[in-house]
């Protein structure tokens, strides 16, 4: 038998990727000098969510109402200070009183981070405040409680427990001790570690789902308020007290299933990254909606203290950015601090700053499916490259290929509107260029992800060439993947 050294495995495929750009000679030049500069990202602060599925946050106010007036912010702060208070976009044809309305909205708000649970980050005050629950909470406590799967007073996930319902109450002791002690008893009584096993069924789920990780590390929940449009599944939800009660049981399963999956050691991640997206959210006018928003709001914030990393709003109507500037002034810097919002053009682009692209799903601009494998070549694990794609201009995504094998890739521009081809040309001089895929002018309503492969045989170039003769400032995202060659 010969050495297994004489034959080695062949070396892997070297890729080499390069992106080029090019303007486009057939747009006058004139017309990017008028082009209106894209609304920048904006640091918001903190609303509490008014719409049909609460989220767990701190205390703030109620009110359900709504004006005619759109928010539009800018700021010239530098990247690196600020982070992203997304705008929804103006009302198109707004009336004067109204523009004067949305030229008095608030600018600039000051950006919230995260506080460390470790115990050594925290400062004197706040130690002796922990120590000082700590011991309230082990004299009253006569049994073994366990509270989102974590037993009480039994290891360090407790301090990370504690300092929830701490910060929730500005470190004032007594006010968290009353607090954890109506949590305690409103979980026994709502028998919530039974609730965990029943089966409630599985009409909302494409109404609140789990799906991938913030940049951040964070679980990220959606909630897709346009969904509660459907006529029977809004009357099958909220029509009678009965089913607002077992709409509010079934939410609340979902939170403490979701909950239990986070990780309360100490500088792990126990919290939750929200997106909320309103399109086509039935708005205020919802009595029944309205109701079952204010009861499970008002759990929410009473017995699931600081469960929110970040919300961000998505497809933001015009009204709702109103009625965030009614409320704002009554709300803490660190509420506000938490919210970001973002109007139709612009949600992939806020997504895209806090969630990676292969981690979002197709339906809000990025690459991940979420309800089924219909690409079984790429998963959330396959990393997205993003390119900016310039008003008027041709980028070309330029592969070098040095070994024989198949490569398969995917791409989207969100929204289209640009031309879009692929060609193989081979390094060899007497080599014919190879066209996969003719310029092919993609609008709005193609399928919003192109997948293809190519079996190449020779050494040589794969192109994508993206043509963005637009005066919008678009986004490329690609990805690709070398399977072995076979014959």
């Amino acid at each position: 038998m010969a050495d297994s050294d004489s034959n080695p495995p062949p070396p892997p495929v070297t890729v080499t990727v390069t992106h080029s750009e090019t303007a486009n000679p057939d747009v006058p030049a004139l017309a990017l000098a008028t082009e209106a500069e894209p609304l920048r990202d904006n640091t918001a602060k903190d609303l509490p969510p008014s719409p049909p599925l609460p989220q767990p946050e701190q205390p703030a106010p109620e009110e359900d109402t709504s004006a005619p007036e759109a928010v539009q912010a800018d700021t010239c702060q530098p990247e690196q200070e600020k982070d992203v208070v997304a705008v929804a976009e103006q009302n198109p044809n707004p009336t004067p009183q109204e523009q004067e309305r949305s030229d008095k909205l608030p600018q600039n708000l000051v950006s919230f981070k995260e506080e460390s649970n470790r115990v050594s980050d925290l400062s004197d005050s706040e130690k002796a405040s922990l120590e000082e629950f700590k011991k309230l909470l082990a004299d009253s406590i006569k049994e073994d409680v366990s509270i989102w799967g974590v037993p009480l007073l039994k290891d360090e996930r407790t301090d990370v427990i504690l300092l929830k319902f701490l910060r929730a109450r500005d470190f004032k002791v007594k006010d968290a001790f009353a607090m954890i002690n109506n949590t305690l008893r409103w979980r026994k009584d709502f028998n919530i570690d039974a609730l965990l096993d029943e089966d409630l069924g599985d009409d909302m789920d494409k109404v609140v789902f789990m799906h991938g990780h913030s940049r951040e590390g964070h679980p990220v929940c959606y909630n897709v308020y346009g969904e509660f449009q459907n006529k029977d599944l809004y009357d099958k939800t909220f029509s009678t007290e009965e089913k607002r009660n077992n709409f509010l049981r079934w939410r609340i399963q979902f939170l403490e299933r979701s909950i239990r999956k986070l990780d309360f050691t100490p500088g792990g991640i126990n919290t939750i990254f929200q997106v909320n997206d309103l399109k086509n959210s039935p708005g205020p006018a919802k009595r029944e909606l309205r109701l079952a928003t204010k009861q499970a709001l008002q759990l929410l914030q009473d017995n699931y203290p600081e469960f929110v990393a970040k919300q961000v709003f998505i497809n933001a109507p015009w009204w709702y950015l109103a009625f965030y500037t009614m409320i704002s002034p009554f709300m803490t810097q660190r509420t506000k601090s938490k919210l970001v919002f973002a109007g139709p053009s612009r949600s992939p682009d806020i997504l895209f700053k806090y969630i990676s692209p292969e981690q979002v799903p197709i339906q809000y601009g990025g690459l991940s499916v979420d309800f089924c494998d219909c690409n079984p070549d790429f998963s959330m694990s396959d990393p997205v490259t993003e390119i900016p794609l310039k008003p008027t201009t041709k980028q070309t995504v330029e592969i070098a290929i040095y070994e024989k094998c198949i490569i398969v890739w995917e791409l989207r521009v969100v929204g289209w509107e640009v031309s879009y081809s692929a060609e193989f040309k081979p390094d060899a001089k007497d080599g014919y260029a190879v066209i996969i895929q003719k310029a092919t002018k993609m609008s709005p309503t193609d399928e919003p992800v192109v997948s293809n492969s190519f079996k190449v045989s020779d050494l040589g170039k794969l192109l994508l060439t993206i043509d963005n003769s637009t005066l919008k400032k678009k986004r490329l995202l690609y990805r690709f993947k070398i399977k072995p060659y076979s014959d």
